[in-house]
């Protein structure tokens, strides 16, 4: 599969990316690798081999969920930068 420059562009407009011809081009060439690296694996035989859930064979290795002591709201605000009485204050990210 060739990825072409439109394809590149239509990415970077989803995900609100700005490049240069250059960095664009560097940016084909590595989404090419990627994309040449999948269709290699593709190529393996994997008849009789089972999907793994994860790649070890331990089971619930997270801790247990324990009520503890928290931070207080009064607490949290207090070296936020910007806050009112009840929530940390953050500038707008998505626009349209």
């Amino acid at each position: 599969m060739e990825i072409a420059s439109g394809t590149v562009a239509y990415l970077a407009n989803l995900s609100r990316l700005h490049f240069n011809e250059d960095e664009q081009a560097v940016i084909t060439d590595e989404l090419q690798q990627m994309l040449a690296f999948v269709e290699k694996l593709q190529e393996l035989d994997t008849t009789g081999v089972e999907p793994l859930m994860h790649m070890g064979d331990a089971v619930n290795v997270l801790r247990e969920d324990k009520v503890a002591g928290s931070v207080t709201r009064a607490e949290a605000l207090k070296n936020a930068p910007v806050h009112d009485e009840q929530f940390f204050k953050v500038p707008k990210v998505i626009r349209k």
